[in-house]
């Protein structure tokens, strides 16, 4: 019996994302070439899921390891299944600039736009 591939994540990165995300990755010091972008969903916002962003060392055992505009992005198995088919963008207007994430997936969202519910 062969063996069952584990389930693919498509998740999008603008370029004006990846520019922004490469800018912090170079801004901190010490960072080992496996660096990258933990993309996540987590409990919480008024909508009931939140997005949130970290930069860390290296991906996790069970990680999925996505490569976009060149930066990798590291995506836990309960955040694939929240975060497959998401963009993740950088925008900047006269209310701040901040990242953005366009979320097919999400059933309804909050008026700040920082949270969602599926």
């Amino acid at each position: 019996m062969a063996a069952v591939a584990a389930p693919d994540i498509q998740i999008g990165l603008s370029s004006n994302a990846a520019t922004e995300i490469k800018k912090f990755l170079a801004s901190e010091e010490d960072l080992p070439e496996t660096a990258g972008l933990r993309v996540r969903v987590v409990p919480g916002g008024c909508s009931g899921f939140q997005y949130s962003l970290n930069i860390e060392e290296e991906s996790k055992q069970g990680d999925f390891l996505v490569e976009k505009e060149g930066v990798r992005l590291f995506v836990d198995m309960f955040s694939a299944q929240y975060l497959n088919g998401v963009t993740v963008d950088h925008t900047s207007n006269m209310m701040g600039s901040g990242f953005t994430f366009e979320n097919p997936n999400a059933t309804g969202g909050c008026g700040c736009g920082t949270s969602f519910s599926a």
